[in-house]
């Protein structure tokens, strides 16, 4: 497609990060327009409309896809409609960018990446984990360049206190019709660690906890049961032994932890998200004998990025160069979604079948 040529994007979705990110993101292209917005009411789509100067809204999603005037469709809603919007915007013709996570289970992710491939032509593309984008060329370079020896473990934690508070309304997240098998931050942060190390673990093990089995909902109209655990441990083994060990937790009152480490055989990198701030510690030998203590070792010290490394948010500039270029998505592929999904659902499934090594297929 012509660089130059007007290009026209159609909304279905329009939540806080379509707002922020998305419809500013597009506005900013040249020769991109919005033509359409679509939300949960008329009301609020006429208020996303106005506050953007969209020409118009539209009553529901299949309007969006169907209409002539629209060459790609951004899907900003939950979970629980992008296969079915995905699948009938390739099938009508349009190019797709898809909030995440990719679906709710990994039957609908297949059937999302089957209708890429018989649209070949089109551009079919997820909204990447955004987390580590000033950090993952360097620390791809990093673990590339061997500083770090071989890689033996990668531990992830991610905790809050979303969820802690058993009053609290239940939100969608929490609930398996809008996300299925999507627990709190995980896949999220494994579509990161799959992004480094280009290669996925054989089998899974986890542990999750409900701890508030019921929330109110509706403005406390009715009570809706809670399946997706508040807290999740696992463990996955990769086949060269690499274990990637990960805690996630909604249920963490304090100080909120954050970070990925990846541990290897001469040192150490620590990606601490909370801070931005990414550390390296190197082991140090003395006659065969390791310094690991605090006194006889040094201290982590911080790794500077440079700036041409730090790539910040362009998920919309991605979008659009793929399509009037003819370039392959990298962030993030609908291949790259079935593979966190596939993931993503062996965990779940470990889970709620109380432990058990699930393999990934």
């Amino acid at each position: 497609m012509d660089s130059l040529k007007p290009f026209r994007i159609g909304i279905i979705g329009a939540g806080a990060n379509t707002i922020t990110r998305h419809i500013p993101g597009f506005q900013q292209i040249e020769n991109v327009t919005i033509t359409t917005v679509c939300n949960r009411s008329e009301e609020s789509s006429q208020r996303v409309a106005d506050k953007f100067g969209i020409e118009r809204i539209s009553k529901n999603w299949k309007e969006v896809v169907s209409a002539d005037d629209v060459d790609a469709v951004l899907i900003g809603t939950w979970p629980y409609l992008h296969a079915e919007a995905s699948i009938a915007a390739l099938d009508a013709g349009k190019h797709v960018l898809t909030e995440a996570r990719m679906a709710r289970n990994v039957a609908e992710a297949q059937a999302m990446l089957e209708a890429s491939k018989r649209n070949s032509g089109l551009v079919s593309q997820i909204v990447a984990a955004p987390m580590s984008f000033d950090f993952d060329k360097t620390v791809i370079g990093l673990l590339e360049s061997g500083v770090i020896g071989d890689l033996r473990e990668i531990c992830v934690t991610h905790t809050g206190a979303q969820y802690a508070d058993s009053m609290a309304a239940h939100g969608w997240r929490q609930d398996s019709e809008f996300s299925g098998y999507n627990i709190i931050s995980m896949g999220i942060y494994y579509e990161i660690i799959l992004r480094w190390l280009k290669k996925e673990p054989a089998k899974v093990f986890a542990s999750g906890a409900v701890f508030t089995k019921e929330r109110l909902a509706d403005g406390g109209c009715r009570k809706v049961q809670i399946e997706i655990p508040e807290s999740i441990s696992m463990v996955a083994i990769y086949p060269d032994e690499t274990r990637l060990v990960g805690h996630f937790s909604g249920i963490e009152n304090g100080t909120p932890r954050n970070e990925i480490r990846l541990n290897g055989s001469k040192g150490s990198l620590r990606l601490d998200f909370g801070n931005e701030i990414l550390w390296k510690r190197q082991n140090f030998s003395n006659g065969g004998m390791l310094w690991h203590s605090s006194t006889g070792s040094p201290n982590e010290v911080e790794v500077a990025i440079a700036e041409g490394a730090r790539r910040g948010w362009q998920v919309e500039a991605d979008f659009v160069k793929s399509i009037r270029e003819g370039l392959p998505v990298e962030l993030t592929s609908f291949e790259d979604g079935l593979r966190y999904m596939k993931f993503t659902e062996a965990v779940y499934l470990s889970s709620k079948e109380g432990g058990g090594w699930k393999p990934l297929e």
